[in-house]
């Protein structure tokens, strides 16, 4: 038996991600992917790119600590090898080159700024197919703080892709017209129509967090009945309620209904009723295309 250590650092517009990974390899049988660590630190870039146009002296500060410990564990895990990948707080922000330099003087770590296209391939390199039914269409729904990626399967095949400026950091700062909301819907409703057998799978720590509260077992699906009465029933506390009364973090608290909104809007615009949650998402992607590439 080998084992080796891949890590992915997902670099979002909320949070930023360290996943590392133990490879196995085994003579004789299939490769086994089984994580080893996640941390999540809320540096929440989005809102100076979003906001301001550009990431300010101290956000570059917080993602530059950040960065080095995330160098020194992978070191001290023996992470053979990585992938960063940034999405779109440092897509749009003006200074966006000028902060992957600045990190990878300071750090050492190596930033690739990717599209919403390139997020979404390599979303789709994880273990999606294993969760796919070839007798039903399947709308995968990735909601990010600056983006929210859409993927289509059907009878086991990618059908299409899609990447839309609408996340929870933008609709918190008021950023998303309603003109993005009518061509998501627009673009799901010409994909689908009454006679189909749509289920949605759900990517993102807002979704996550969401089938833990529900108290579901892993692989137990979310209805969109139990998600709206949760989206309106978070929606009637207030913020520090959220945290106090029901456990949630601070960085938590306020992106988790706009998430359900977005998870809301997907469902009803493609006639889903159930929403698999299956813990997986970009960090997971950048993993598999690590070790297979």
């Amino acid at each position: 038996m080998i084992i080796r250590k891949f890590a992915a650092i997902d670099i979002g517009s909320n949070a930023i991600r360290l996943l590392i990974n133990n490879v196995i390899e085994q003579k004789g049988k299939p490769t086994t992917f089984k994580k080893s660590e996640l941390i999540r630190v809320p540096v929440r870039l989005g809102e100076d790119s979003f906001i301001k146009g550009e990431i300010s002296e101290g956000t570059l500060n917080r993602l530059t600590k950040t960065m080095k410990s995330f160098d020194l564990l992978m070191q001290v895990y023996g992470v053979e090898k990585y992938m960063a990948c940034a999405t779109s707080a440092l897509r749009e922000a003006n200074n966006g080159r000028e902060v992957v330099e600045h990190i990878y003087k300071d750090s050492g770590i190596k930033i690739d700024i990717i599209d919403g296209k390139k997020e979404a391939s390599i979303i789709a390199s994880t273990d999606l197919k294993d969760l796919i039914n070839n007798d039903r269409s399947y709308l995968y729904v990735d909601v990010g703080g600056g983006s929210t990626e859409f993927t289509i399967f059907d009878q086991g095949n990618l059908i299409s892709s899609k990447s839309f400026k609408i996340g929870t950091v933008r609709i918190l700062n008021d950023l998303v017209k309603d003109s993005v909301w009518d061509e998501i819907k627009e673009w799901i409703m010409s994909h689908f129509n009454k006679e189909s057998k749509v289920e949605i799978i759900g990517s993102g720590g807002n979704i996550n967090k969401l089938h833990k509260m529900s108290g579901r077992k892993v692989g137990q699906p979310l209805s969109f009945i139990w998600l709206n009465a949760q989206y309106h029933f978070l929606n009637s506390m207030e913020y520090d309620d959220r945290i106090s009364e029901l456990g949630l973090n601070q960085d938590r608290a306020d992106v988790i209904i706009p998430a359900a909104k977005i998870f809301l809007s997907a469902a009803k615009w493609s006639g889903a009723k159930k929403i698999h949650v299956p813990k997986i998402g970009l960090a997971d992607g950048m993993i598999k295309t690590l070790y297979y590439q």
